[in-house]
């Protein structure tokens, strides 16, 4: 009996350690606190990249993942820092956007898009020694403190043909005041996102997100730039 409950630990063991990645890890690593950074704040170290298994997730963000951006994964700068990234192996550099969280492997300090370690020349090697600087931070700092300088809105729906994005909005609009249509390109491609916001807390937002998936709509919270 105890040789059996030994030999399904094992099988438990290794089950488990066949279904982990490294950038789902986090569900069960406890999160660090966000440090809170000023303009020129800089770090060295080694950069990797992730891609298409992530693809059309959402991020820690609530942003949804796209290989394609030029977005990245860090493990403490505040979410919606903008920092220019540096290859110091050849100093091709690309400013991204922290919207996630990782890399959760030991001596890796930023987790970048497959678009950003393409244009830095380290796709193929797939890490590379690089210096990150922050140029834009999402927090102000004044004589009365740290304040958040981002927007928190709901993407509802995103559309190829405006004329459909227009048309939802008149029908989410009877629900909701503030509906507006933000365009956007991804791929050369534009896209038209039926949004609700913007409120100046994700409190609000999370609740007027319950309201419209009591309603029938599906949606996500994503931060704005102010």
């Amino acid at each position: 009996m105890k040789k059996l409950k030994y030999l399904l630990l094992i099988l438990i063991i290794f089950i488990i350690s066949g279904c982990a990645t490294k950038r789902n890890f986090y569900i069960f690593h406890k999160p660090t606190k966000p440090i809170k950074v000023y303009t020129g704040y800089h770090e060295t170290g080694i950069a990797s990249w992730y891609g298409s298994d992530f693809h059309g997730r959402p991020t820690a963000s609530g942003e949804i993942y796209n290989m394609y951006a030029m977005t990245a994964a860090h493990k403490t700068l505040p979410l919606g820092t903008y920092v220019k990234v540096t290859n110091l192996e050849n100093g091709k550099s690309v400013i991204v956007k922290i919207n996630d969280r990782g890399p959760f492997v030991k001596g890796r300090i930023i987790d970048l898009t497959y678009a950003a370690a393409k244009k830095l020349g380290m796709a193929n090697k797939g890490i590379a020694k690089v210096k990150i600087t922050v140029v834009k931070s999402p927090f102000l700092y004044s004589r009365t403190g740290f304040h958040y300088s981002r927007y928190f809105a709901i993407q509802i729906a995103s559309f190829t043909i405006y004329a459909n994005a227009l048309s939802f909005k008149k029908i989410l609009k009877k629900h909701f005041i503030k509906t507006y249509i933000k365009s956007v390109y991804i791929n050369n491609k534009k896209y038209y996102r039926v949004m609700i916001g913007n409120y100046s807390s994700r409190r609000k937002a999370e609740k007027i997100l319950r309201k419209a998936l009591k309603l029938g709509y599906d949606g996500f919270i994503v931060e704005i730039d102010k």
